[in-house]
């Protein structure tokens, strides 16, 4: 679908939903999903980087990088050849440099934050992502992203061949999958039809992503399983010390304070307690494979950053992209209240938007940062949901376009996954927000957790169960919002399709013609 949407006229995601039902309930339900989205994927890189100066010395390095790396490319006098040479000596620099930062405390300050101020650090980046042009910030972020994220993925793959890691956890260990992923319907349909050369190589770059996402997965899953559990479970348990260790050893994970302060030492970190998102024991898992190749005695920290620089790297440019596309999406709602807004050409008009747009996904991340049970337990319930409803959307419009596309043959390519999400989605959904299983409905869980309140006296433990409960209070009328408003786009969509298919509602396409890649370049040449 990405080839037929590299020739849509100017339009975004977006205006092209609103041919299946109204643009306002659309447009709204979309960017909603995509401020939960972006607000999560936000706050696995604010947990990998508090407190941490090597590592935000790493991500740092990257931006500099990657900026003189545009204005190069920019200029005509730089080759590419060159400029990916540049950027991953920055990267290999970000990496073996940031080790140093002890022996200098006056400038490791300057990179030792919590997470309050690393937060505002990420929105203010994606800020400048969202207004700055593709060339300058974004483009040559991704494209060292891209080899970065290849070649570490390769080279681990190679490694769990060479080493043949033992699996630490229980056989039967519940993790979430992210397999079917809305959000990347939308960076496809958003960014890269703009950054491709030529048609004819998108089904290679998106299948290529496809298979590299689902390598990621499997790598992200051994390197989790080869911890012991309970490190693991401590690195992502909220809590004082004292507290998680004994909670993760009662639930039969053995652990203590001396092997997890041990663990931060070797990995030139202060404390790997309250790190919870996922990507700080990928990385302590990916760090712990690739250091028995080597015996030097810092492999284990220079590789754990390594890893850190790895998979912040790419979240920050899916923060980037998705910020991006959010804003067309907002401008594409805005328009409708005042054309000048709509203006993606306008410098005002997208400054505007892209402020706004980071303000909804900033505020929830920052309630997820304050938050004293844990961001995740916030945010983290929201985010399976809302990605995998935003992949029914996507289904959704490109049953549309193949109808349009008088391709009804092929319909059962995207029906049948549809059917399956919305199923397993929603069915799921209603679980969580009503389920009686405290552990699992949102609403179950509220009441228990202000049950389990009024009967403590400590006041302090009774006012964060009393908070969590009105967390997940929230959760529930968030879900169901987005279960709501999901369904009525899928029945619009069936409207649409039975009136389409039937003839009784005009066929109506905005793409641009077909133009051959000789054409443009003879007039090029022309001109």
């Amino acid at each position: 679908m990405v080839g037929r949407e590299s020739r849509i006229r100017d339009i975004g995601y977006g205006a092209m939903i609103t041919e299946m039902m109204v643009a306002l309930m659309a447009l709204i339900s979309v960017l909603a999903i995509m401020i939960i989205l972006l607000a999560v994927l936000a706050l696995v890189v604010v947990q990998a980087l508090a407190k941490s100066p090597w590592g935000v010395f790493t991500i740092a390095m990257t931006i500099p990088t990657a900026l003189i790396m545009g204005f190069g490319l920019r200029t005509g006098k730089v080759n590419v050849t060159a400029v990916t040479i540049f950027g991953l000596l920055g990267l290999a620099f970000g990496v073996w440099g940031g080790q140093f930062l002890g022996n200098f405390p006056a400038i490791e300050a300057w990179f030792r934050h919590d997470a309050v101020w690393v937060s505002w650090a990420v929105m203010i980046y994606g800020l400048a992502a969202s207004i700055l042009p593709v060339w300058m910030l974004l483009t040559p972020r991704d494209y060292l992203s891209t080899f970065l994220k290849l070649g570490t993925v390769a080279a681990l793959a190679v490694a769990v061949i060479v080493i043949h890691p033992t699996l630490q956890m229980p056989s039967l260990t519940k993790f979430m999958c992210g397999a079917v992923s809305g959000f990347h319907s939308l960076i496809a349909s958003g960014t890269t039809p703009k950054m491709v050369g030529r048609e004819s190589r998108i089904r290679d770059i998106g299948y290529g992503a496809m298979i590299t996402e689902m390598m990621v997965a499997l790598m992200a899953l051994i390197a989790a399983c080869v911890l012991q559990p309970g490190e693991y479970f401590a690195i992502n348990t909220k809590g004082t010390p004292t507290e998680v260790v004994a909670k993760v050893s009662a639930a039969g994970f053995p652990v203590n304070e001396s092997e997890m302060s041990i663990l931060a030492q070797n990995l030139g970190e202060k404390t790997m307690f309250n790190r919870a998102g996922g990507a700080p024991t990928f990385a302590v898992g990916m760090a712990h494979m690739f250091a028995r190749l080597s015996a030097s005695p810092t492999a284990l920290a220079l590789w754990y950053h390594f890893a850190i620089m790895f998979e912040a790297l790419f979240i920050l440019t899916t923060i980037d992209a998705g910020t991006r596309v959010g804003r067309f999406l907002l401008q594409d709602l805005l328009g409708n209240v005042w054309r000048p807004l709509g203006n993606t050409r306008s410098w005002t008009a997208n400054f505007a938007s892209s402020v706004l747009l980071v303000a909804a996904w900033g505020w929830f991340l920052y309630q997820g940062v304050v938050d004293p049970l844990g961001g995740i337990n916030t945010l983290w319930p929201l985010f399976g949901l809302a990605n995998q409803l935003l992949s029914v959307i996507a289904l959704c419009l490109c049953t549309t376009i193949l109808i349009k596309m008088q391709k009804t043959r092929y319909l059962f390519i995207t029906l049948l996954p549809l059917c399956f999400m919305c199923a397993v989605t929603f069915s799921a959904g209603y679980l969580k927000i009503f389920s009686s299983d405290p552990r699992l409905g949102f609403l179950s869980g509220a009441q228990s957790l202000a049950r389990e309140a009024a009967g403590i006296v400590d006041p302090t433990k009774a006012a964060e169960l009393t908070r969590q409960a009105a967390v997940w209070q929230f959760d529930a009328a968030v879900a169901g919002f987005f279960l709501l408003l999901v369904f009525l786009i899928v029945v619009g969509s069936a409207s649409q399709w039975w009136k389409l298919i039937r003839g009784t509602k005009p066929v109506v396409l905005r793409e641009s013609e077909f133009v051959p890649v000789t054409s443009v370049t003879a007039s090029t040449a022309l001109g």
